[in-house]
């Protein structure tokens, strides 16, 4: 029997957190290259620091001779990533900051793995074990912790980007410890906010009355109570930000990405990654057959594990969990999985529609829980496959 009545942690990281610059400038080289070319093959790595930004990896094109006439682009994506996120301080500036492009053509030995040959279909990019999650103690399927740690970033990007909290800055994280009873959440036993701001003037009180409107905005009505512990910028100023004050690198905040530590992770980061890679597409895969099952009132929890070999295209294996909260047998969730959907590299891209330029949206505030878009974003946060699954089971 799984515990009914604890406080469980999450935290998130704004778009302006180091780490975060460097993962939103590779999927914006993703969506750049699958822009040019759906069948792209990218794997982009940042690394920001004071005045300078690195880029590098692999990049495989059907003519491998445009290569060149496409980094002449790359500059420019990376200037455009910063200036939106909102970055104009003396040693981080868009205009200013020195970029060091080391792309380079994909290594032939991975490619032959991994495309399609007379003789065998489409294989997986690299070998490794991917989870999904679902939990329906959100409205969207998510743990509430990393659910609502995400939410008060992003509000707090809106006013700071709109201009009507013109003393905020990009870089931010949030943590919210949430307080479990039954096994559902009911309020928030302490929250941690620490966020760049403009005036060296200001303390760590100023910054709560500024911040504290928009928390209470987002989280739900009666989980703030006199018992909640506050902790806004606990160190006093932060005005020294972004990959000036702490470097960056890309795929550093996995658990940020996916759940906040309520299920496992995988072997690897997402972003910079095109949906060849299972890392990023059997994850996605993942998430949405865990979600559908939960949708589909199979089970109140689930979590969804496929693994994969290099070159390989069907999964090695597909295991389901429903935390002992199911309506039918795990095993029957595991055999009805396959007859739903193709969880080849290629079937995965096609029944989710991956290969579009719709990267660079997921780079901040969770790859996970955001509604489905118009143009194919977040498609793997559907409910589509419910019936079929209900109707497979």
């Amino acid at each position: 029997m799984s515990r009914q009545n604890y406080i469980f942690t999450s935290e998130s990281v704004s778009e302006g957190h180091p780490d975060k610059v460097c993962d939103r400038i590779s999927d914006a080289v993703l969506d750049a290259f699958l822009a040019e070319e759906p069948e792209a093959r990218v794997a982009c790595e940042t690394f920001a620091t004071t005045n300078r930004v690195v880029i590098g990896g692999e990049v495989g094109l059907s003519d491998q001779s445009k290569l060149t006439e496409y980094m002449g682009k790359i500059d420019q994506i990376a200037r455009d990533c910063i200036r939106d996120i909102g970055y104009e301080q003396d040693k981080f500036h868009w205009q200013t900051v020195e970029i060091t492009n080391l792309l380079h053509e994909q290594s032939a030995h991975i490619a032959q793995g991994v495309n399609a040959a007379e003789n065998k279909d489409e294989g997986a990019g690299d070998q490794g074990i991917m989870f999904g999650f679902a939990t329906n103690e959100t409205p969207e399927l998510m743990p509430a912790p990393i659910h609502y740690a995400h939410a008060i970033l992003r509000r707090l990007a809106e006013v700071r980007k709109s201009g009507v909290e013109p003393t905020l800055r990009p870089d931010a994280k949030s943590q919210l410890s949430v307080r479990y009873e039954g096994g559902k959440p009911v309020g928030v036993s302490s929250i941690v906010l620490s966020t760049q701001h403009a005036d060296d003037s200001q303390t760590s009180d100023d910054i709560r009355a500024i911040v504290e409107p928009y928390i209470r905005e987002v989280l739900p009505d009666g989980w703030i109570t006199a018992d909640t512990q506050w902790w806004v910028n606990p160190t006093g100023k932060f005005v020294i930000g972004g990959p000036d004050g702490d470097a960056g690198l890309t795929g550093r905040k996995i658990i940020v990405d996916t759940y906040g530590g309520a299920a496992p992770h995988g072997g690897g980061a997402f972003s910079g990654k095109d949906p060849t890679k299972v890392d990023r597409s059997a994850a996605y895969a993942a998430r949405y057959l865990a979600k559908n099952v939960v949708a589909a009132g199979l089970a109140e929890k689930c979590t969804i594990q496929l693994s994969y070999a290099i070159g390989v295209s069907h999964p090695l294996s597909i295991y389901a969990d429903l935390h002992g909260t199911g309506e039918v047998d795990p095993a029957r969730i595991e055999t009805a999985i396959p007859k739903v959907m193709n969880l080849t590299p290629r079937g995965i891209r096609t029944h989710l529609d991956l290969n579009r330029p719709i990267y660079s949206r997921t780079a901040a505030y969770g790859h996970f829980g955001r509604a489905p878009e118009a143009d194919g974003g977040f498609s793997w946060e559907r409910t589509d496959l419910a019936e079929a699954l209900k109707n497979a089971v």
